[in-house]
């Protein structure tokens, strides 16, 4: 299970507490969307470490990047490297 201290380490943000609910919804938004992605729950024990990682790098964004920005010339709705650890374990709908 991925908690609101993992994050908050992945964050550099350990022993500051004054933007805990803000993570936590962070979080919480990027285990549904990574669980949506690849069907699957990203809190269960047997969730894959690159799934850990993309849930961490995806709450990262969320809090760094709380709206619509563009940074440099490229624009990416996405972390770099995001669909890279999640794309072994994606479930296809048809």
């Amino acid at each position: 299970m991925i908690t609101l201290d993992q994050a908050k380490a992945h964050l550099n943000l350990t022993g500051l507490d004054y933007d805990d609910a803000l993570i936590q919804g962070k979080l919480d938004a990027a285990k549904a969307w990574v669980g949506s992605y690849t069907a699957s729950d990203p809190d269960a024990d047997t969730a894959p470490a690159p799934v850990h990682e993309a849930v961490l790098m995806l709450t990262a964004s969320l809090y760094e990047n709380r709206e619509a920005s563009l940074v440099g010339v490229t624009a990416q709705s996405l972390p770099f490297g995001l669909l890279d650890l999640l794309s072994p374990y994606r479930a296809f709908a048809f």
